[in-house]
């Protein structure tokens, strides 16, 4: 989509038109989720980060400077979003950040294994992807930007403003972060070569399967001294060129109709039939979107405390909506669906960790911020 398509369709949306808004969510929903499913990979809380994004970003248009900015904006909503995330299940000062990571990973839902089961990588490309699991959740953050840089979907600018670093502070940080994965895509080669190094497989006889960057580091540190392992570190194909053009992962159909319905449910008069649907199918879920519509767009207009009373009901109406809106997308029979995010569904367990620890990661592939200037409508910078 073009930058003028996209300031058209900002405008339009900020006005209320319902289309806008919609084509506006469906065009920018994957970038969200990408960025947002690599930063937080393996939580149960993916879906509702990208549902809060995206609504914080439609009720924000009022506040964006430049409707031409209005990526990198969102792209800056959805990692500070995370951040959110990372502070409201870390479990207070004395629990690290992969410790609470840790604490919410779904074993199902590893996206990871979504990012090479749904674009179908294999060699370098597949080794690059599920070493991301073990790096530090400040670096998979940023290689969730990164790695939308090295693909073409965000510039150098965008990267910088979303981690609200400068531009030189950024390289920096991505080449740390570059190591990081180097020596994580070695611990793959570890573990998947077969036979096994007997030395590797003593070393880890206490390894619970788990990906961590203790275990990153041991195992890493293992195939530089060991004669066996070492020649594991030749022949690493640089990560931007592997991720160079690459595409998104798609997004499921019932998030898609969840944040539609969400964001219909808010903002007056809607003509997404998931919603309508919503309503027919779950009355008690939808009726506080429909008394959302029936205070209509004056309340929200208002000035002072009452105003910001009114948003926060809009958001929750909003979030309410959305358990209607997945299960009209299973009655409409429309693309790939599953129930593993909404309250109360049971967790699938699929992608487990297998029995061997050695053989855990070998396994078969399973299943508003301020607004800124203007991003940069160069092409992206060299990933340096």
């Amino acid at each position: 989509m073009s930058t003028q398509h996209t300031a058209e369709l900002v405008a339009a949306a900020r006005a209320g038109d319902p289309r806008a808004q919609d084509e506006l969510v469906s065009a920018h929903l994957p970038l969200v989720y990408n960025v947002v499913g690599r930063a937080l990979n393996g939580s149960h809380d993916v879906d509702d980060v990208v549902q809060d994004t995206m609504l914080r970003a439609l009720d924000g248009l009022g506040t964006l400077r430049s409707d031409e900015s209005f990526r990198s904006w969102l792209v800056a909503i959805a990692m500070n979003r995370v951040r959110a995330h990372w502070q409201a299940t870390s479990g207070g000062p004395g629990q690290s950040g992969l410790e609470a990571a840790q604490d919410v990973a779904d074993p199902g839902a590893d996206f990871a294994d979504l990012t090479v089961t749904r674009l179908h990588l294999s060699g370098q490309r597949r080794e690059t992807a599920r070493a991301t699991r073990w790096l530090e959740p400040d670096d998979r953050a940023l290689l969730s930007l990164w790695w939308l840089e090295c693909a073409g979907e965000l510039t150098r600018a965008d990267v910088a403003s979303a981690l609200e670093l400068t531009p030189q502070h950024t390289a920096v940080r991505v080449q740390r972060m570059k190591a990081q994965l180097e020596s994580a895509r070695v611990v793959e080669r570890a573990l998947e070569t077969q036979p096994p190094c007997e030395g590797l497989r003593a070393m880890t006889g206490t390894w619970d399967g788990r990906p961590s960057a203790l275990w990153r580091k041991r195992i890493a540190r293992h195939a530089r001294e060991c004669l066996r392992c070492s020649g594991l570190w030749n022949g690493l194909v640089p990560a931007e060129g592997l991720l160079a053009g690459l595409a998104l992962v798609p997004v499921t159909a019932a998030l898609l109709a969840g944040v539609r319905s969400a964001a219909a449910a808010g903002s007056g008069p809607a003509n997404v039939a998931f919603a309508e649907a919503a309503t027919q199918l779950s009355p008690v879920v939808s009726a506080p979107g429909r008394a959302a519509r029936r205070k209509g767009g004056a309340e929200a207009a208002g000035e002072g405390p009452d105003s910001r009373a009114v948003q926060r009901r809009r958001r929750r109406n909003r979030r309410r909506a959305i358990g209607g809106a997945v299960v009209a997308a299973c009655v409409a029979g429309g693309g790939l669906v599953y129930l593993g995010q909404l309250p109360g569904a049971k967790k699938t367990e699929a992608g487990g960790v297998p029995g061997s620890p050695l053989g855990a990661l070998s396994a078969p592939d399973s299943g508003v911020p301020q607004p800124s200037g203007s991003a940069s409508a160069s092409p992206p910078a060299s990933a340096s």
